[in-house]
């Protein structure tokens, strides 16, 4: 392939998706009461809501190192790409994409792109899907950065949460906006902006949860044909319920559907019971993002 399209774990694309694309995955690195692993290499979302379950079990994150990042990077190269377009989580909530750019510019920043797509998950994995696909088509490495941040803008993730406890010690939220969500038992809605995380809206249920989440991605969609992914952590009900209502709202607006478990950076960061849904517009039929074969669950 003549641009070599790459990303990192959090995207947490499923691996056909992975393979048939020939995206490359970077892991970041999930530290559980002091033992290290490569998220979905050593380390899967069980270990870490089991470990977030117990009493007295650390659970941190780490970023790939920008060595990590210029190995992959000249392993491409080497295999016969022209260039490498690297897309990475927000480094509004860590320094993945930093290290990329660091990375880049030891390797090569003429054969080397790297963009912040300001979001995770498949708010994440929808952007590295269209460029991989912009990619399979023949683009240059501009038009392979553009055609994910096309889609970076096209994109909103919301997630619920049933504490706001993990993101706190993860400090991706500050201290006052946990304390108000514990003070009044409540269930928050997130969402990203400008690539970190805010309060979106509060409820006093799951189910509540579920219902306000349908009518945020219903706002979001409007009147556009969309995919939608549906992520969760230890709560595959709950996301079954969500993806079959969000189906019964957009109705045949709705071309493809991915339902499955987020990664074990998530899980760190969100804890147990989060659902988070990511919708992608497609702006018209030809559009290039509506030919995602993100497949059905």
């Amino acid at each position: 392939m003549p641009v070599a399209v790459v990303t990192d774990s959090t995207a947490c694309l499923p691996p056909e998706l992975v393979e048939a694309h020939r995206i490359t995955v970077v892991p970041l690195t999930v530290v559980l009461n002091g033992a290290e692993g490569l998220e979905g290499v050593e380390t899967f979302p069980a270990d870490a809501v089991r470990a977030l379950s117990a009493r007295r079990v650390s659970v941190s994150t780490s970023r790939p190192s920008p060595e990590q990042f210029a190995r992959t990077y000249r392993d491409l190269l080497d295999a016969g790409a022209d260039a490498v377009v690297s897309l990475h989580l927000s480094a509004g909530l860590s320094g993945t994409v930093e290290a990329a750019r660091l990375a880049a510019a030891e390797v090569d920043p003429k054969r080397v792109v790297v963009a912040d797509c300001r979001s995770t998950g498949m708010g994440l994995g929808f952007p590295v899907l269209a460029a991989a696909v912009a990619a399979e088509r023949g683009a240059d490495p501009t038009g392979v950065r553009r055609a994910a941040l096309t889609a970076v803008q096209r994109t909103t993730s919301f997630f619920y949460v049933d504490t706001l406890e993990f993101l706190r010690r993860g400090g991706r939220i500050n201290a006052a906006e946990a304390l108000l969500g514990t003070a009044l038992s409540v269930k928050p809605i997130m969402h990203l902006v400008d690539g970190t995380i805010a309060v979106r809206d509060k409820v006093r249920t799951g189910s509540r949860g579920v219902t306000r989440l349908v009518e945020l991605v219903a706002e979001a969609a409007g009147d556009d044909d969309v995919d939608v992914a549906v992520q969760h952590l230890a709560a595959a009900h709950r996301a079954g319920v969500l993806l079959d209502a969000l189906r019964a709202r957009l109705g045949d607006r709705v071309r493809h559907a991915y339902l499955g478990e987020a990664g074990a950076v998530l899980a760190a960061h969100a804890g147990p019971g989060m659902v988070g849904v990511a919708v992608l517009r497609l702006a018209a039929p030809t559009d290039e993002a509506a030919e995602l074969p993100v497949p059905e669950p």
